[in-house]
């Protein structure tokens, strides 16, 4: 639509027909020509650079230059440097700088904590088969060496670990492997494939190994766990064995504490009784140097009511005669204690022990007489 009949203008005056693509493309020509000093083909100077457009193409060439070697190295990261294809140094977190060009670098994150997973079938030292599985956790320790030194450290980590494992694993046996010995044998693996990535230069650090899983495989399993029932009822056993020995050994322990301690008291007691024994003697015999027959007949009186107290019946031969007295000491026990209070007379020193025998048994007759008149 036309207005006040100007074909394709606004009422401003303006063209809204869009330009011809070709003389789009022939001003863009045009542009970039004057630029580099150069004409038209229909105009009569000559091509060519210009002096006076130099300047402004170097200053370009500079900044896209100085532009391409700015790079930012965040707090967990450490830049390689190279120079000319030889190592320079190792710049930290920044804003960085490089010529391009003349400088290469690489960053390396190194603080990340990278998983690795292991799963494989072991021979054990005992010939039998375990299926292993086993976490790694490592971390860049040596940008360096990481970059430089190794072609891809990260899978000489995984060589390095089925070597590892393998070899701890078949210097172990079965039950180690499966039940109590995991722990050991994740530090054993651990510092065996440390040992392995240091001597490669890899530039790594092995931070956590992990035993997690241990298992035979599938085809021996019904076998395998009727062994851990069998160990179990072992342990069981074990234990309640261990209780039954913590109730009885102390009691035989106190036992045996008081027989050592009524043994003691024994001893203590003959001992004691040996000493008063040995005093009493030197007693006597001092007593017995000063008055010989008087210590003797009290010394015998003291044994017959010693051997009369403790004995119900007595026998005694009659001198002279053929018949036995039989003296009833049980009913007479207690004219027995009052044999201290005997009138026994006084004898001399020529008496004999059996003069002094037969006045004794005189004195009893005469008591027993007295009793049987009451």
């Amino acid at each position: 639509m036309s207005w006040n009949g100007n074909d394709n203008k606004d009422p401003w005056g303006r063209n809204d027909t869009p330009p011809e693509i070709d003389e789009v493309i022939k001003k863009v020509r045009q542009r970039i020509e004057s630029i580099f000093g150069g004409g038209s083909s229909g105009d009569s100077s000559g091509g060519g650079f210009s002096l006076k457009s130099l300047p402004l193409i170097l200053g370009v060439l500079v900044l896209l230059w100085v532009g391409a070697g700015i790079y930012q190295v965040e707090q967990a990261e450490r830049s390689v440097v190279l120079r000319l294809g030889k190592f320079q140094e190792i710049k930290g977190p920044g804003l960085r700088w490089n010529p391009p060009i003349i400088d290469a670098w690489e960053i390396v994150d190194v603080v990340r904590v990278r998983p690795h997973r292991h799963d494989a079938l072991m021979l054990t030292k005992d010939e039998n088969i375990v299926d292993v599985t086993v976490s790694i956790q490592y971390q860049i320790a040596d940008p360096q060496k990481y970059v430089l030194d190794i072609r891809d450290a990260d899978a000489s980590l995984v060589q390095a670990t089925e070597s590892a494992l393998r070899h701890v694993v078949g210097g172990s046996i079965m039950d180690d492997a499966l039940t109590t010995g995991r722990e050991l044998i994740a530090q054993e693996v651990k510092t065996r494939l440390q040992r392995y990535l240091n001597k490669y230069n890899t530039g790594l650090e092995v931070v956590i190994v992990n035993i997690e899983d241990s298992s035979p495989p599938n085809q021996v399993q019904e076998a395998f766990d009727d062994v851990i029932k069998a160990r179990e009822d072992e342990v069981r056993a074990r234990n309640e064995a261990e209780t039954y020995a913590n109730g009885l050994v102390p009691e035989a322990r106190g036992q045996a504490q008081r027989m050592l301690q009524d043994a003691e008291a024994y001893r203590e007691q003959v001992i004691s009784e040996a000493e008063g024994d040995a005093t009493r003697f030197n007693l006597l015999l001092s007593e017995y140097q000063k008055a010989p027959d008087v210590t003797r007949n009290r010394l015998y009186l003291d044994s017959i009511q010693g051997v009369m107290s403790n004995s119900t019946k007595v026998m005694i031969d009659v001198e002279g005669g053929n018949n036995i007295l039989y003296l009833p000491l049980d009913k007479i026990a207690e004219s027995a204690r009052g044999i201290d209070n005997l009138n026994i007379p006084s004898t001399s020193g020529t008496a004999s022990i059996s003069d002094l025998t037969n006045q004794v048994i005189e004195e009893i007759r005469r008591r027993n007489r007295q009793e049987e008149r009451r």
